[in-house]
């Protein structure tokens, strides 16, 4: 059985860990850099943010390999190291795993390609599965236990990345980011999204939602997903909040005390495992910790409650349609 089928069935509920990107920025990652070139030339700084994520509690450590494929690494001149990149990712993380003394799951990250797929972009689907089944290779060459595909808008690109992990033989936990007025960037509703995963005849490990634009948007989101999530266990992984900018950097609005909120009404939704993307900082990741050892229970809120106690929505639904070429771009 797969380690994390294995801890969600004996333990119910999982922490996963916090941001990289925003905490590797601190750390000194310029604008611009790859931060998967630091899993050769700073894995002291990889090797900290892990074990900062360990010792706040997580139960799931998800690798710096977010733009993995040669799609992006070609950006950074890295194109021709896809599987040494990805296999470096999965053995740092793997290694301070060992030591930790805990049963901790490696998740291979798995972002997005940044092409759009055609007729909308040139990737031919069967590109991205290429993509997909390289940078995986890497991942599981490094040891990693499971494909954690992330931060997805577009259901084609999600199809292409799970006919990878099965090519190349990784269970999978696959995540969309709903942060266009309750929709992925490219229309895909959770309801939808929750039914595509159970029709799947290799059903993934968990899915859900990651990212997006603040952690009131995302359960809102949740709420459909575990609806349509047919037992399947469901992930959420929110930002802490909003980022402003305050002088020369980037600030989130959401505190630890916030998202331990977070972390209370997303298990009260029948979500299975609850962590934090942007922003969040390995103290957010300890006061979610906290809030799933001491939480005792309670009803699933509705959307009002969740809006009550998280704040307001950043993309509400909305009944407009609007033309998806319009629509703004995400950048990677």
């Amino acid at each position: 059985m797969n380690k994390l089928q294995k801890l969600l069935d004996e333990r119910g509920i999982l922490l996963a860990d916090g941001a990289t990107g925003t905490n590797l920025i601190p750390m000194g990652l310029d604008s611009g850099q790859a931060p998967e070139a630091w899993n050769f030339d700073h894995i002291d700084r990889i090797q900290a943010l892990h074990q900062s994520f360990i010792d706040a509690g997580s139960d799931i450590l998800v690798t710096n390999s977010f733009g993995g494929t040669a799609r992006r690494l070609h950006l950074h001149q890295l194109d021709d190291r896809v599987i040494e990149v990805n296999e470096a990712a999965a053995t740092i993380a793997g290694n301070l795993v060992a030591k930790s003394g805990r049963e901790i799951v490696v998740a291979g990250s798995v972002g997005p390609t940044g092409d759009l797929l055609v007729p909308l972009g040139e990737l031919t689907y069967e590109g991205a599965v290429e993509a997909f089944i390289e940078q995986m290779t890497g991942l599981k060459k490094g040891g990693a236990d499971v494909a954690w595909i992330e931060t997805m808008s577009s259901l084609e690109e999600i199809e292409a990345a799970i006919e990878a992990a099965n090519e190349v033989g990784l269970d999978y936990v696959v995540t969309a980011s709903f942060d266009t007025a309750g929709k992925t960037m490219m229309g895909l509703s959770p309801a939808d999204f929750g039914d595509a995963m159970q029709a799947k005849a290799k059903k993934p490990v968990a899915f859900g939602s990651n990212c997006g634009v603040g952690a009131s948007d995302l359960l809102v989101a949740a709420i459909d997903l575990v609806a349509h999530s047919g037992g399947i266990p469901v992930v959420a992984k929110a930002n802490a909040g909003i980022p402003r900018i305050a002088g020369d950097k980037v600030v989130y609005s959401g505190s630890a005390e916030l998202m331990g909120d977070y972390a209370k009404l997303a298990m009260n939704l029948g979500v299975s495992i609850i962590g934090g993307c942007c922003g969040n900082s390995p103290a957010h990741v300890k006061a979610m910790a906290d809030a799933v050892r001491e939480h005792n229970g309670g009803d699933a809120p509705t959307a009002e409650e969740i809006i009550e106690i998280l704040g307001p929505l950043v993309s509400p639904k909305t009944d407009k349609t609007t033309d998806r070429s319009k629509r703004r771009r995400k950048r990677s």
